[in-house]
């Protein structure tokens, strides 16, 4: 079995399972085994309702999509295993099939504040970054609020955010993007996603980074992001 077939096969059965797989015999993925991975696990998980995207220093970047059937409106309750994992981001919402012209974003998508939710379906390597890349960059679903009306295609690079989980402030006040600029997130998903997973279509949200770090909850946490401009975003993990 190669390393593509054994990770596709322990990744699957976590999935069904929800219980995860020890990945401690299996060797480190390439980039491109990471992807071709991916490419194997979506289909058993349904459709794609976007992406998240993240910058790469030595190469090529983070891709990883979201399934549809883990993509849930603010206010949802989401099941949890143990913990997991709460980041409050910029998305945008694809508007058009077909290549986007960047020049003129607000003609191709519209921005909206997300909280993605975090977790690894896999021990003992889970910290490799190309495991992670896997494991679809341990993306654990999607939670989508408000959009922005109006926009009028500028960029963002410092919001004003605030995250609380149940008494915890993750974050209250100027936050930024990774990177410094969600659009440059966004132009680079668009320049390499071609046709992986289906490439992007109408209706998908990208992801462009966390701006809250990334910190980890139980059951029974309450969580509630607002980003100035968009409005507030919340759920329960349950």
């Amino acid at each position: 079995m190669t390393t593509t077939e054994a990770y596709a096969a322990a990744l699957i059965q976590a999935h069904a399972s929800r219980q995860r797989a020890d990945a401690t015999a299996l060797p480190a993925p390439t980039y491109d085994e990471a992807l071709a991975i991916q490419s194997r696990v979506m289909p058993t998980l349904g459709a794609v309702s976007g992406f998240k995207v993240a910058d790469r220093v030595d190469g090529p970047p983070v891709i990883a999509p979201i399934p549809a059937s883990r993509t849930l409106a603010t206010g949802a309750v989401v099941p949890v295993i143990d913990l997991l994992g709460i980041e409050l981001e910029i998305g945008f919402e694809c508007l058009t099939d077909g290549a986007a012209d960047l020049k003129t974003p607000a003609q191709y998508f519209r921005p909206r504040i997300v909280l993605e939710l975090v977790d690894t379906r896999l021990t003992g390597r889970e910290l490799d970054p190309m495991t992670k890349l896997a494991d679809m960059q341990i993306n654990a679903g999607l939670i989508l609020g408000p959009v922005l009306e109006d926009w009028d295609g500028s960029d963002f690079s410092t919001v004003n955010a605030r995250l609380t989980c149940n008494d915890r402030t993750v974050i209250d006040g100027p936050a930024t993007v990774p990177g410094g600029s969600a659009l440059a997130n966004l132009a680079l998903f668009c320049a390499h996603v071609g046709q992986h997973c289906g490439g992007l279509r109408q209706g998908q949200t990208v992801i462009t980074g966390s701006l809250s770090g990334l910190e980890y909850f139980p059951a029974g946490t309450k969580v509630a992001g607002h980003i100035d401009g968009f409005g507030g975003i919340g759920c329960t993990l349950g």
